[in-house]
Parts: C-alpha cells; sequence; structure tokens
C-alpha cells in the first residue's frame, strides 16, 4: 500500500513540475512585446499591414515617444494634454506601418458645432534638393513633409455610421431634408446647392472609404492633400484610448537596413485640440528592419 502512494505522489509531482506527460508550458500565457530605447524599431515581416488587435504585433518592440504641446504657432495649444505614445513598427520591405497606442478616456468620433475629433498622424521627410532635414513642426519652404491623418470621426463613417443629420443629432426632427431626395439626380442637384465644396470634389467632409489621408507641407499654413493617396489604416478603441494602425509605402531613402526619422501628432477632441492645436513629437529615429 506504501508502494502504491508513493508512485502516486510522484504522479502528481511530475505532472506539476511539468517533468512527466503533462506539460503546463501550453497554458502560459504569450510574452508581451518587448521594450525599445532610444528609436523605433520597425521589424521585417512579411504579409499584409497587421489591424491593431493582431497578435503579430507582439513582435514589434514598444517605443515610447514623448509629446510636447505645439505651442510655438499660432494657434497655439497651451496645457498639456497626452503625455506620449507608444509606438511600434512592422515593415516587408516594401512598406512600413506604424501602430500608434495613446490613453484618450473619452471617444471623441463625432464633427459638430463646438465639437471636436480625436486624431493622431505621422510626418516622415519628402525628398528635398538640398538633402537637409526639414523642421518637425510641418516642415520648411523647399523642405516639404509627408504626413499621414488619421481621424475618428472618418473611422466611424467607414464604419458605418450614416452621414445623415439624426446621426450627429439624434433628437433631430426633420420636415424636408435636401439630402433625403429619393432621386439620385435631384441629390446631385441638392449637393451643388447646400454641399458646394462636396460638388467640387472636395471630399474632408461626408462619406468616406478611408480613415486616413494623405498630406503635404512645406511649413506652417502650407498643408495641402498630396496628389496620390498612398496611405491605409484603421483605429480601434481601447480599455485605455486608442490604437491606431497606419501603413504606407517605405518613404524615400528608407531601405531595409537604414537609419531614419519620424514624427507623431495626437489631438483629443475632448481637449478642443484642432488644427495646429496638438500635441507633437520631436523627429524621433527608426531602425528599418529586414529579412534575416
Amino acid at each position: 500500500m506504501k508502494l502504491i502512494r508513493s508512485i502516486a505522489l510522484l504522479s502528481s509531482l511530475a505532472a506539476v513540475t511539468g517533468c512527466g506527460m503533462v506539460s503546463t508550458r501550453s497554458t502560459r500565457a504569450p510574452a508581451g512585446p518587448s521594450v525599445s530605447t532610444g528609436e523605433v524599431v520597425a521589424v521585417f515581416r512579411q504579409g499584409q499591414p497587421p489591424a491593431p488587435a493582431d497578435s503579430s504585433w507582439s513582435q514589434a518592440p514598444v517605443y515610447t515617444v514623448p509629446l510636447l504641446t505645439q505651442n510655438m504657432l499660432d494657434p497655439k495649444l497651451m496645457v498639456p494634454s497626452t503625455p506620449e505614445v507608444r509606438v511600434q513598427a512592422i515593415t516587408d520591405g516594401s512598406q512600413v506601418s506604424f501602430r500608434l497606442e495613446w490613453d484618450d478616456s473619452s471617444r471623441d468620433d463625432l464633427r459638430a458645432a463646438g465639437r471636436h475629433t480625436d486624431a493622431c498622424a505621422i510626418q516622415v521627410a519628402a525628398p528635398n534638393e538640398a538633402g537637409a532635414t526639414p523642421s518637425p513642426i510641418m516642415g520648411n519652404p523647399r523642405r516639404p513633409v509627408e504626413i499621414a491623418y488619421w481621424s475618428a470621426s472618418w473611422q466611424a463613417t467607414v464604419d458605418g455610421r450614416p452621414d445623415n443629420i439624426q446621426a450627429f443629432y439624434p433628437g433631430a426632427t426633420v420636415d424636408s431634408y435636401p439630402f433625403a431626395a429619393a432621386a439620385p439626380d435631384k441629390q446631385e442637384e441638392m449637393a451643388i446647392l447646400y454641399a458646394p465644396t462636396r460638388s467640387l470634389g472636395n471630399d474632408r467632409g461626408g462619406p468616406r472609404t478611408q480613415p486616413v489621408e494623405d498630406l503635404l507641407a512645406e511649413g506652417p499654413g502650407s498643408l495641402r492633400p498630396a496628389a496620390q493617396a498612398i496611405s491605409q489604416g484603421q483605429g480601434v478603441r481601447t480599455a485605455r484610448g486608442w490604437a491606431v494602425v497606419i501603413s504606407r509605402p517605405l518613404p524615400d531613402g528608407w531601405t531595409p537596413g537604414s537609419r531614419a526619422n519620424v514624427a507623431f501628432a495626437i489631438w483629443q477632441g475632448a481637449a478642443h485640440e484642432v488644427g495646429s492645436r496638438k500635441m507633437r513629437s520631436v523627429w524621433v529615429p527608426i531602425s528599418i528592419g529586414r529579412r534575416s
């Protein structure tokens, strides 16, 4: 009897310690992403850009970028809001994807009178004749920058929120609404009368199919849409705020194994941040990974 009890006890200990046939290794929680110091590290990974919650982001180290108030140019932001943004990056050798995550207790994704939307942006230097690094505050004349801007309001539209007055003002009662005409040609006629910017091709308002817009700048006040849309992205709410992925082709000079610079900006709608009123970074070094 003692021998049987001893064998049973040894079997139990083997199962607990993993020395026997029963192992606890498969139930162990996967390790989270490592922490990068000094620079953003774009790790090499083949495949499509991962979604914000994709597990493959655990392969990319997190670099915490401190943010500053834009208090140098009018209209300035004098009261800080978002202290930092946590950045990860992945590249497949032809494009680069950034994952930006920041804390924001309120979800602001509806543009309306007196309301602003949460947003973020990445900025890289565009080619220039002098080969000089532009200012991190939207570049300089003849030293342009390329910007990919994501808006929570655009994301909500892409995710299916209707672009009508009831979506913006749920308590509104409408007797006659110009854009609710049954005939499509009548709707186009109403757009010319009541939404002239949209009828001229300005798509910054209204229905959208992509929550990211590509922009160019050569200094404050020079921001304009890029000639071609090259970026894509997706943003989701997290338990702490937002997680946004922005993907674009590798900028000029960003080759596998090289180093470059990138800058970031965050807007909190609840803090009435819009336009130049934002939290922003200085140029941040980034290392471009390559196939091992």
